[in-house]
């Protein structure tokens, strides 16, 4: 089976890399998604029977100022790529997100729910949902939420950075469902096998959601990655002062609630969620182990 990941360098791409033989991955050198029909000839040209595709525009804050940009890479360059994977007779997973959302509704999201983006990094996602699964009918769009791993910009390293801190205020009126990269990385190279054998019409395509399984705020997260970390990878952990969005502004809003109803995945896949807590503990052992490394 040969895998193409669009992607070298976000947290999902690289939580890709460890994978067996079989897998190319393509970074913005290789594969540039605002050079739609270059990317759709490499696609074409690599003639791999699954695409997944782990790159994306998600700057959240930027993009209410880039908006060509963002739907250039969200929408056209995820069109490109699944009218590439179509011709050359492949599958594709496109990542989502659930900002696609507008944080209105009590309880989980389903796949079913009406979206409705509350900005501009959210409305390109949706769009480039649509897209996909109009250029090739052999597409799984897999919406997940607050992505965190031992690499890169996140919540996590965002967190341990500030850890000298006394206090340390954090939003906790938004409800969410933290995801390790690492977590979501084994889950969809556990399906990838079963989607590259699907034919259009069968019932793993369209969308489904995963995330960690269980719901807490950003304050909740933090306080917990600071239990996690105090007496390995920090000495000591800020008091956790919860503030309301209205404390932190930023140009773009974010839904209230955008906690993600992961069953359908559970059902159609048998593979279950791994609960936050446990997906934290081992992202901070790794880094745990890559710091004794070091």
């Amino acid at each position: 089976m040969r895998i193409l990941v669009i992607g070298t360098t976000g947290q999902l791409a690289r939580a890709l890399g460890a994978a067996p033989p079989g897998l190319t991955r393509l970074g913005r050198g290789m594969l540039d998604l605002v050079d739609a029909a270059a990317a759709e000839a490499v696609v074409l040209s690599h003639a791999p029977d699954l695409v997944i595709n782990a790159a994306a525009y998600t700057a959240v804050d930027q993009a209410e100022a880039d908006v060509a940009a963002a739907y250039a890479v969200n929408r056209d360059g995820v069109e490109a790529l699944d009218r590439g994977a179509a011709r050359a007779g492949a599958a594709l997973v496109h990542v989502s997100t659930d900002y696609v959302f507008d944080g209105s509704k009590v309880g989980e999201w389903v796949e079913t729910d009406p979206t409705g983006p509350l900005g501009t990094y959210g409305a390109s996602k949706r769009a480039g949902e649509a897209a996909a699964l109009a250029a090739n009918p052999r597409t799984l769009v897999l919406r997940k939420s607050w992505v965190y791993s031992p690499w890169g910009k996140n919540f996590v390293g965002t967190m341990l950075r500030l850890a000298d801190r006394e206090r340390l205020p954090v939003v906790d009126d938004q409800h969410g469902k933290q995801t390790s990269a690492l977590d979501l990385a084994e889950a969809i190279l556990a399906i990838a096998p079963r989607l590259a054998a699907a034919p259009a019409g069968a019932a793993c395509w369209g969308v489904r959601h995963y995330a960690g399984r269980g719901i807490t705020t950003w304050a909740g997260f933090a306080r917990e990655i600071f239990a996690q970390a105090r007496g390995r990878l920090i000495a000591a952990a800020p008091e956790v002062v919860p503030i309301p969005t209205s404390d932190y502004p930023t140009p773009a809003r974010r839904p209230r609630n955008s906690a993600l109803d992961c069953s359908a995945f559970e059902r159609e896949f048998g593979i279950a969620t791994v609960g936050w807590r446990t997906g934290l503990a081992r992202v901070i052992g790794q880094l745990t182990e890559e710091r004794e490394v070091a």
